[in-house]
């Protein structure tokens, strides 16, 4: 999204373009020359550059770590050319005081945000990559970088001539094309999860090694809203060099402009520490935009091809706003302006090389008018460069970060502290996104979830039975659209809630279709391994209480639940039946576990809890008919309380109502039927412990103040209680027990908007119900709201924890959140996205919140902490109204958090396998037995039988087990060869090549026992799908050997010399030890594929 013009009360956004993206807080770069290398490429073994080329490109293709699709040098030629890079640097331009501009060519392309992914190929983004490499071929000094891999894979595939793909070929090999970053899109960083910004990443390296044998080295994270400590880990385990972020607290930034220190070494994982860190360079006050003003004229500067238009390009070729062309009259006014800001920014960074970023929001859709102009300015600076005593050249980021790297200088380390929240100024917090269009939350955690477990199923399916009746490449292509609809919705303007209704609706659709796609596979398998007929209907379905059993008289029918976790699990799954009779059976005909609960959202359907306890990997068959007697499931018996008038309730004589399992006492208030505390049975610890609803009430007229919507948050003032009355239910049973609380404006209210359903669970005797004992599950229904509210659940303790609140960074590490007091919008700046997990503790107890989709939380109490639920804001911006980007979200929202209370030893023992437990639910299908009759005991069908568990210790997690598919070869030297002889492997996927990560979920010194590094076995561990013949360590997204990989390490106090890092120590035998907060990625090739 563009850059925001920043006012004392409002933010006027503009249209990411010459005359919209003015200057203020957030702008850009600018870059300056790189006239070196000459000698370098000379003495290097690549030979001279060829007449007519920038020496950069011959160059770098020998300079460490470039990783052009040349092959990597040896050992012994980077520490040469290290060595010469060293040398050469005191004799580099600007040395003495000269400075060099690196002029960064790009379009921030978004992936949705105001427009869909089609309508902006139509309307300009195909046409950028035309014109780009039809320009670049033109100026052998011209050069481009491109960044997210959708809208460059959509126009690769339906639009690129093979002239494009013959020139983007050359192009890359030359150095003037560059992808950075390198995924399918610019994730967001606050409120996704790890393991999807893996995905998307991976996607998008394995096309780009696959197609050009390239790998991305380093990131452009230009406009995401804030910056997580998690990023630069995930970059740096993905083998890039540098990372380049922009967007961070206004205040922060302007302090660290002043001071010089935009640019550090940033340790993102304290477990990590240098292992894993980062050269990170923030940009400055003119983040990834060119300045658009010219003193000059009233148009916007350095756009000569305007404004894209939607929705059709104009047939004339004239564009709104385009810039002055460049004349013999205005030219040095055109170098004065460029060289003035060059300057200014150079002031803010120690060497004197400088990043200058040309383009913005849906540039370069006319590449030719742009480079015809910006040539004829650059060789109009570089001639004057003693007047301007500036050097200027077409420059790619990797251009930029070898200057600075090659420069003598020691950077300052910075912790793993986050930059969030941001605010680009005091009533501009940043700071509503982490809660916005909470139903598209949900549904990408649930499809990424999906995705998960059906493509380890798939997995274990082409390695068991090698030769099936499903189709293995349209199987891959069904497990492929959900890996693109899940990577798509991670980008920085989708899963945050920050675009369009029509985009919403396009990021819905296809995450459903890529759903439905892998629902369907996923009961194909079970179908073709249990022989099933033909013309037998299969359903399919996630864990969700929609997903009802279809009522067929007369036929039974079963459940399949799959446990996608490498842990052996015992938890409850759920199926909406219309019948409260009901019995469940297992495989050998023995009497499971159930019970029936009437619906709390519908009279006409019951809840069926089936108690499941399932392998690693594996998957388990039920039946369930309608049935009376005494193997039929246990109902529940409901007992409802008279509604409450909670505002005046007697607060001497309280009534307390006992819940009990068997880890926890919670006692509810019946003066009031309020939460009144819970006691930790195991330490017989009780905290006191309150819930209410409430809601900030915000303003929508720009004239009267700042304004809530989609990004920002902005309370009026404290949040207000909602109800004045609550009624309560309590559905008690054996196994579960329902509390449910409706919150109603009074006491003879017809209607609620607000509702609590907690549920406890215990476990028979024989089973392993410590993680599900340990946990009080509450799901909420909030919503339809008033216009301009916002929904926050608070919950309050007598927990002295001081207003600290620890959040987590995209499911991967802790972050600690003390409370900040600022003068103007305290509670606004003070909350911060809980991607799955929060929790406040005192100096003995913690009561953790695990979440099923992303929310904004904040403790602006001693013992508090709240979360905003749900957002419906509208607002008269002209900008918002135009974009339709007001937030009119009318929706009922049902989000789900687990709660767990107790010591911190108790917590860090069951909080994590509880929150993958939580992300990573049982998959469910449906389907009919047709009259068949459960099995009794020694009547197992022999396709019944499971192989081996796949089964880890719970430090460890298997975030991984996929087939990607790609056809490209593992030694990078064979693969660069056959792309360059046209010799790429075509046809087929490859089924032979298995993608393996192991995580490990502990920091180091977070637990005595789950923090140790733990060594695993990999062919016995994944025995149960064959015999494992080879495995290979790769880089985080596949496209690296880590044997050959060698990250530039950046000179620091700590560490004084400059060189190169390897990631990690392989061993040769298939055992592997792996050490607190590692992520390990292999390639696994089994026997007989």
């Amino acid at each position: 999204m563009p850059l925001f013009l920043q006012t004392s009360t409002l933010r006027t956004r503009q249209e990411g373009n010459a005359k919209n993206i003015m200057q203020t807080e957030e702008s850009t770069f600018f870059g300056s020359q790189h006239r070196i290398y000459l000698l370098l490429a000379a003495m290097s073994s690549s030979g001279c550059p060829r007449p007519g080329t920038a020496s950069r490109s011959a160059a770098l293709e020998a300079v460490p770590g470039r990783g052009r699709a040349g092959g990597d040098p040896s050992d012994g030629d980077m520490h040469r050319l290290f060595f010469l890079l060293s040398l050469l640097s005191s004799l580099l331009p600007g040395s003495s005081g000269e400075l060099r501009a690196f002029v960064v060519a790009h379009s921030h392309m978004d992936v949705g945000w105001v427009y869909t992914v089609q309508e902006s190929m139509h309307a300009y983004a195909a046409n950028v990559y035309t014109s780009v490499v039809e320009e670049l071929m033109k100026g052998k000094q011209r050069k481009f970088i491109a960044v997210e891999q959708e809208f460059f894979r959509l126009w690769w595939d339906a639009v690129a001539t093979d002239m494009n793909k013959q020139h983007v070929h050359q192009l890359l090999q030359e150095g003037r094309l560059e992808f950075v970053i390198g995924g399918q899109v610019m994730h967001d960083e606050a409120v996704t999860l790890i393991d999807d910004q893996i995905l998307q990443l991976t996607e998008g390296h394995g096309f780009l090694y696959e197609t050009f044998g390239i790998r991305p080295q380093f990131s452009w994270h230009v406009d995401p809203f804030g910056a997580s400590a998690t990023t630069p880990t995930l970059f740096a385990l993905a083998s890039f060099n540098a990372h380049l972020i922009s967007r961070i607290d206004y205040d922060l930034k302007y302090d660290m402009q002043k001071n010089k220190k935009l640019q550090f070494v940033w340790q993102g994982s304290p477990s990590f520490s240098e292992k894993q860190e980062i050269f990170t360079h923030v940009m400055d006050q003119y983040s990834y935009c060119t300045p658009s003003q010219l003193p000059f004229s009233n148009r916007s500067g350095f756009y000569w091809n305007g404004i894209a238009v939607f929705p059709d390009p104009p047939k004339d070729g004239v564009y709104p706003n385009m810039s002055i062309p460049v004349t013999d009259a205005n030219i040095h006014l055109y170098a004065q302006t460029m060289v003035e800001n060059i300057k200014e920014r150079a002031a803010w960074f120690q060497t004197s090389d400088v990043l200058w970023p040309w383009g913005c929001d849906k540039q370069f859709f006319n590449a030719s008018v742009q480079y015809s102009n910006m040539d004829l300015l650059l060789d109009y600076i570089n001639k004057h460069s003693e007047e301007f005593g500036v050097t200027v050249q077409y420059a790619t980021v990797s251009d930029y970060f070898h200057a600075v790297y090659s420069r003598n200088f020691t950077w300052e380390i910075r912790d793993p502290q986050d930059f969030l929240p941001y605010s680009t100024e005091p009533f501009q917090a940043w700071t509503g996104f982490y809660t916005s269009r909470s139903t598209l939350k949900g549904i990408a955690r649930k499809a990424s979830s999906l995705l998960y477990a059906g493509e380890s199923f798939f997995t274990q399916y082409v390695q068991k039975h090698p030769t099936t009746s499903v189709c293995k490449c349209e199987a891959l292509k069904q497990l492929q659209s959900l890996r693109w609809a899940v990577s798509e919705v991670q980008h920085h303007d989708g899963i945050t809630g920050t675009e369009s209704p029509k985009v919403r609706d396009m990021y819905m659709n296809n995450l459903m279709y890529g759903m439905l796609n892998v629902k369907r596979l996923m009961a194909s398998i079970i179908s073709d391994m249990n022989s099933a007929k033909k013309n037998r209907d299969v359903y399919s379905s996630v864990y969700n209480k929609d997903s009802g059993i279809p009522d067929a008289t007369g036929v039974e029918q079963y459940v399949v639940v799959y446990n996608p976790l490498a842990w052996n699990i015992t938890t409850f799954v759920t199926v909406s039946v219309s019948h409260s009779s009901m019995s469940v059976y297992d495989e050998l005909g023995h009497s499971v576990p159930a019970q029936v609960l009437s619906s709390a959202e519908s009279h006409s359907t019951y809840d069926l809890y089936i108690l499941v306890a399932i392998s690693g990997l594996s998957y388990r068959k039920y039946s369930v008919k309608p049935l009376h007697g005494k193997q039929s499931a246990f109902v529940g018996k409901s007992v409802k309380y008279k509604r409450k008038d909670v505002t005046c309730a007697d607060k001497q004589s309280q009534q307390l109502l006992p819940v009990v399992n068997n880890c926890y006492q919670v006692l509810f208030d019946q003066n009031t039927n309020l939460m009144h505390s819970i006691t930790e049975r195991e330490t017989n610890r009780t905290v006191q412990l309150t819930q209410e609803f409430l809601e900030y009430h915000v303003n929508g007229d720009i004239r009267k103040g700042p304004i809530s919507d989609n990004y920002l948050f902005a309370p009026n003032g404290s949040a207000v209680s909602v109800s004045k009355a609550v009624g309560l239910e309590v559905i008690s049973g054996s196994l579960v027990t329902e509390i449910r609380q409706y919150f109603y404006s009074n006491v003879t209210a017809q209607d609620y908007v607000y509702a609590v359903y907690t549920r406890m669970y215990t476990a028979p005797e024989g089973y392993d119900g410590k993680l599900l004992c340990h946990r009080i599950e509450q799901e909420y229904r909030v919503g339809p709201l008033e216009l301009n509210r916002e929904a926050v659940l608070r919950t309050s303790t007598n927990l002295n924890t001081r207003q600290l609140l620890y959040t987590d960074s995209n499911g991967y590490q802790i972050q600690k959140r003390p409370f900040k007091a600022y003068v103007n919008n305290t509670v606004a700046r003070n909350y911060y996205p809980m991607a799955q997990t929060a929790y406040i503790e005192d100096d003995t107890t913690r009561l953790m919140l695990l979440a099923e989709r992303a929310h904004g939380v904040s403790s602006l109490g001693n013992g508090q902490v709240e979360v905003m639920l749900h957002r419906r804001l509208w607002n008269n911006l002209q900008w918002d109204l135009n974009y339709n980007l007001t937030l009119n979200d009318s929706s009922v929202v049902y989000p789900v958090i687990w709660l767990i209370l107790g010591s911190k030893a108790i917590t860090n023992i069951f909080y994590q396998t509880s929150r993958l437990a939580l992300e990573h639910r049982p998959v469910i299908m449906f389907g009919e037995l047709s009259g068949d009759k459960p099995k009794l005991p020694g009547q197992l069908q022999q396709n019944d039988v499971p192989g081996p568990p796949v089964t880890l210790p719970p430090n460890l997690h298997l975030q991984t087990l996929s087939i990607p598919g790609w056809r490209y070869s593992s030694n990078h030297a064979e693969q660069v060869h056959s792309i360059r002889m046209g010799k790429q492997k075509q046809g087929d996927a490859d089924f032979s090549r298995v993608l393996l990560r192991i995580r490990h979920l502990y920091e180091v010194g977070e637990d005595p026992v789950l923090s140790q590094p733990v060594t695993v076995n990999l062919k016995s561990l994944l025995k149960g799908l064959g015999s494992v013949m080879l495995v290979e360590e790769r880089s985080l997204t596949g496209t690296w050997d880590v044997k050959a990989l060698k990250r530039w390490k950046w000179k620091t106090a700590q560490y004084p010399s400059k060189g190169f890092s390897n990631s990690t120590e392989t061993s040769g035998n298939c055992i592997i030890t792996v050490h607190p907060m590692e992520i390990r990625t292999f390639f696994v090739y089994f026997q007989g594929q």
